[in-house]
């Protein structure tokens, strides 16, 4: 299968556009970035046959897009590039002048010699490309008076899109004959459309571009006859004519006006299902005159001398040379400790210098300028419900090197708001909701007037109370904030009779990894567990008070919420039954650690909080605690950091839904990387969150690093219904790689073998829309001095 995959997060800051560039070539494209920050993040898979076509479906940053200059040697190139944005902003340079490109419409690209003629593009786009030899001599008209254009998506050129966008969703879905047959009808679709461009051009033409377009459509309807019956050495024209209620003239005459003939195009697509069907390894049973037979031809030895004219090789030479190749290419996946038919090859190393990690030199905390201490208590006006946004206004700036302490609130105090609600100030103005209104009333990215499903504003998936945002002075996309977590403590209780204890809740909720899978009755359900913290405790810990399952429960506003499908709905203990005894004897060890850490996105206004991506977010990593830092790429002017979600404990997975959420405290040191001093360091190039804790360095994969992007305006909900392990783990792979070869100067070879070695690999979350694999590397393998901040520069909050 001929697909080729391509992802940005595979390769080392310096070569990311480089390797971006042998993708567009592919594509006959080529690309300039508009700013020196481009090349974070790009994606592609491609997918071409021997005949020059090829479909790809790009993502990408903004970037100028042309197509490639012809060099001298090369024959002449007639036939134009297709290019189809699928969000808007895309223009198109016809002769210096811009026209629009909106979502869905084609932008024609002519290949013809002279100046190139750039599209300015970005985010999602679908590129099909047809060298001359697709189509075998025929004609496409005055291929020379075609124009770049923008054409609406109607008519043919409606039909072309649509089958470009369904083909290039199925790219590594189809088998090898599927794809062939696809790509020889999206090149008789382009033909058809290209020769009514052609003949719209040319003044000369006698026939409309209606007649055209109807022409170009039974012709098209003619292929798709031949396709379907190749193995009938007896469809002669008469009979195709027949078929389709035409003449047997008429049909010569559809074919001379390409340059072609039916006979000609008959036994090119037998040629061409032949040669497939001699590479592909399922039809190694059948020998070369079955297969022959079964492509139409009559005559073995009339096959071979017409298969040696066409491709240059004999059939079983053919067929021979594929085998070979299948072999090369399958080596790597055979079983391993199975014994090899193949030769084992040595392998000479090529002798380098190795390039290890210079000490990399931590900035000077706001140079000329004592660092400051601020504190950013909760408060309604200080928090942001279920949402990032890079529209937010900050409410609090801060300069490198400062430190700050940052109160959060977990979401899940409304599980007993006697417990961890009543007689906190903060809390109360936050989780404030009587039937005239909540004091925060967007909780989550939906819409404000609940018109979905009625729960309440902001009604989606977001969930998370973030503290902040936090404007960074001087921070600029491309950057790099490091967030040092100085210090963690619990939010204590202020409520009568337990005030200075400390509560938190758990959840094994409808989107936890477990709900299908009960086995008691009944059948399904969702159960909350409230836990005691003890952080004074030889060993802190939590032990669970009580649990109940969730009955339907009515809001202040009269909404029933049969399911935990709000967040901040407060749960009335008269309408639960409380379990007591539940985990008895078990005390679980504290891992107190923020689950929200992020900074704005830029794509999206409002950006759901529960999947995380490269801007970080809802990182649900319990290594993310005191003494730990993250690095986030900044991709808005001031980065608007924002903190929340905090648990007491939660281990790798998050199976049931949550963690033990616990309301908390923590003290943060912010330090900015400006993106011209990054060279030479770990985080050099930084496409996604990296964790450092005091031993290890933590790198986050996710099932799709940067879904905004790649999903575009369906991103938010698109990710929840295609995450997979599988994907997040080949993520987790391909930063580690890419992060031993930066930072520690390997090579490809022996990043994998470390890798294998040394690196450990662990599920972080499954639970969180876009599921998480992180891989944790020793810094015993690379070492990274850092400057420390003096515990003497922070308050401790008033905890110990």
């Amino acid at each position: 299968m001929n697909v080729r995959r391509f992802t940005s997060e595979s390769y080392p800051d310096g070569e990311r556009r480089a390797a971006w560039r042998g993708v567009l070539a592919a594509l006959g494209l080529s690309a300039d970035a508009p700013s020196a920050g481009w090349g974070s993040h790009a994606t592609a898979i491609l997918r071409g046959t021997g005949e020059g076509i090829t479909v790809g479906r790009l993502v990408a940053e903004r970037q100028i897009l042309s197509p490639m200059v012809r060099p001298a040697a090369v024959p002449f190139v007639g036939v134009p590039l297709i290019l189809i944005p699928l969000d808007e902003g895309a223009n198109l340079d016809v002769g210096g002048e811009r026209r629009p490109v909106r979502a869905g419409q084609i932008a024609l690209l002519p290949r013809h010699g002279g100046a190139p003629v750039p599209i300015f593009d970005g985010g999602r786009t679908l590129v099909l490309s047809a060298g001359d030899e697709a189509f075998r001599g025929r004609r496409i008209g005055t291929a020379s008076k075609i124009l770049p254009r923008v054409m609406a998506a109607e008519g043919l050129a409606g039909v072309l899109a649509g089958s470009l966008a369904s083909a290039a969703e199925a790219l590594d879905a189809l088998s090898d004959p599927e794809w062939e047959a696809v790509a020889a009808g999206l090149a008789e679709l382009l033909l058809a459309l290209l020769r009514g461009s052609a003949a719209a051009a040319d003044e000369s033409a006698g026939a409309t571009s209606a007649a055209t377009a109807g022409q170009a459509a039974l012709l098209h309807r003619v292929h798709q006859s031949i396709e379907r019956r190749l193995d009938d050495p007896d469809f002669t024209p008469g009979r195709a004519a027949e078929a389709l209620g035409i003449s047997e003239r008429y049909l010569h005459r559809l074919f001379e006006g390409t340059g072609d003939s039916f006979a000609h195009t008959v036994r090119e697509r037998r040629l061409l299902r032949s040669r497939l069907d001699l590479s592909n390894p399922a039809e190694a049973h059948q020998t070369v005159s079955e297969i022959a037979f079964r492509c139409g031809f009559t005559d073995a030895a009339h096959f071979s001398r017409a298969f040696r004219d066409r491709f240059g090789l004999s059939p079983r030479a053919f067929r021979q040379g594929e085998i070979e190749r299948t072999k090369e290419a399958a080596s790597p996946g055979v079983q391993r400790g199975w014994p090899q038919d193949s030769a084992v090859q040595t392998r000479v190393r090529r002798p380098e210098t190795r390039r290890g990690p210079s000490a990399p030199q931590v900035p000077a905390i706001d140079a000329g300028t004592a660092p400051r201490h601020h504190h950013l208590a909760v408060a309604a006006d200080r928090v942001h419900w279920g949402f990032f946004s890079r529209a937010l206004k900050p409410v609090l700036e801060v300069a490198s090197g400062d430190t700050i302490t940052v109160e959060t609130l977990s979401q899940h105090a409304s599980d007993d708001p006697a417990l961890m609600i009543a007689g906190d100030p903060g809390a109360e103005e936050v989780f404030r909701w009587t039937r005239d209104g909540k004091a925060v009333d967007r909780r989550g990215a939906g819409p404000l007037d609940a018109s979905v499903y009625g729960r309440g504003a902001g009604e989606g998936f977001g969930v998370h109370i973030c503290t902040g945002p936090i404007a960074v002075r001087g921070a600029e996309p491309g950057d790099v904030l490091e967030v040092r977590i100085l210090d963690m403590a619990p939010r204590p209780s202020r409520a009568p009779g337990v005030a200075g204890r400390v509560f938190g809740s758990s959840a094994a909720a409808w989107w936890g990894y477990h709900y299908g899978e009960l086995l008691s009755e009944p059948k399904p359900r969702e159960v909350v567990t409230i836990y005691e913290i003890d952080v004074g405790a030889e060993q802190p810990h939590a032990r669970a008070l009580h649990s109940f399952r969730w009955t339907p429960q009515t809001d202040p506003s009269g909404v029933v919420h049969r399911t935990y499908d709000y967040p901040g709905v407060p749960v009335d203990p008269g309408s639960v039954v409380r379990r007591h005894g539940v985990l008895d004897g078990i005390r679980v060890p504290l891992r107190p650690h923020f689950g929200v850490i992020g900074v704005a996105p830029r794509e999206n206004d409002l950006v759901d909080s529960v999947p995380p991506s490269y801007f970080g977010g809802n990182l649900d990593n319990w290594r993310l605690g005191k003494g730990a830092s993250v690095f986030l790429p900044v991709s808005v002017p001031g980065a608007l950091l924002s903190i929340g979600d905090p648990h007491a404990a939660q281990g790798d997975g998050e199976l049931s839904g949550t963690a033990i959420e616990c309301s908390m405290t923590g003290t943060i040191a912010v330090v900015l990387h400006k993106r011209a001093e990054l060279d030479g360091r770990p985080f050099a190039g930084l496409t996604y969150p990296l964790i450092e804790t005091p031993t290890d360095w933590v790198l986050t994969g996710f099932s799709h690093p940067n879904y905004l992007a790649e999903f575009g305006a369906k991103g938010q909900s698109a990710v929840y219904a295609t995450s997979s392990l599988d994907l997040a783990m080949k993520d987790a792979f391909r930063k580690a790689r890419r992060f031993l070869m930066q930072a520690g100067g390997l090579d490809e070879d022996e990043a994998v073998a470390l890798i294998s070695a040394a690196v450990d690999f662990g599920v972080t979350q499954v639970v969180d829309g876009n599921w998480g694999v992180h891989a944790i590397l020793s810094k015993r393998l690379l070492p990274s001095p850092r400057v420390p901040i003096e515990p003497e520069r922070h308050e401790r909050c008033g905890f110990t």
